[in-house]
Order: structure tokens, then C-alpha cells, then sequence
């Protein structure tokens, strides 16, 4: 029986990533004009240290129709406390660890620096791939 694939042989390693000092209007243009529903916020160095969603930017929105001003860095709306994933993760356990939770996809990190996104259509694939 050959080992099992693992999240980094999967995950996407090509990223729109915001950073958290970036103007809460403009992140929110990013998400909107890639056509995703959010990313990762990484610092200058590469740090994962949120990630904004497109809830997190209709917040913004409604505080900004209440005081008719964007005006807040990303960093004032992201989610801090980020769910994620080990790239030595093999297939079966990262498959787990969507089913036990909510989310759709997951931050692959390592040492605290972002290598890339896992979603359940990259373990779905994964895993179709290995049992052919």
C-alpha cells in the first residue's frame, strides 16, 4: 500500500493576500474583484495574522453607511483567532478535520509563515487520486 498524499501535495500555493494595515474599502475591492470570499492576512513578513472575510466587509460596510466614512484598516475587522492546517498533514486526517468543523477552506501554515489555502474540493481530489 503506497503513503497517503499529504496537504502540501494539494493545497493552493497561489494566494491574494491582504495586509493588515491595507484600508478596509480597498481589501474589500480585492475580494470583490478576485471573486473570492476572503483571504488570508499575512505582515511583512509573511506571517499569518488573519483572515478578512466578505462578513467582515459588510461590517465595514454598515459601520461606514452609519459614519459615512471606510476609513479602518483591515486589521480592525479580520478574524485573529485563525483555524489552521499543517502541510505534513496526510489526506484522511486534513478530511477530518473539515468534517469536525465548519469551514470551507484552511490556511496551510508552518512556524506561523503562510505557504498556502486547502479546501475540501483540493482533499476531495486528493483523495479521488489516490484510490483512483
Amino acid at each position: 500500500m503506497s503513503t497517503l498524499s499529504l496537504v502540501s501535495d494539494y493545497m493552493n500555493r497561489t494566494l491574494v493576500t491582504l495586509s493588515p494595515e491595507q484600508e478596509i474599502n480597498s481589501a474589500v475591492h480585492v475580494l470583490l474583484d478576485h471573486k473570492i470570499s476572503g483571504a488570508p492576512v499575512v505582515d511583512t513578513a509573511g506571517r499569518l495574522v488573519g483572515i478578512l472575510t466578505e462578513k467582515d466587509g459588510l461590517r465595514a460596510a454598515l459601520e461606514a453607511s452609519y459614519y459615512r466614512e471606510w476609513g479602518k484598516p483591515v486589521s480592525a475587522y479580520m478574524a485573529k483567532d485563525v483555524v489552521t492546517m499543517d502541510p505534513n498533514l496526510d489526506l484522511l486526517t486534513a478530511c477530518q478535520q473539515f468534517l469536525n468543523g465548519p469551514y470551507r477552506r484552511f490556511p496551510v501554515v508552518e512556524d506561523g509563515r503562510l505557504l498556502g489555502l486547502i479546501s475540501r474540493t483540493d482533499i476531495l481530489r486528493g483523495l479521488a487520486e489516490n484510490w483512483g
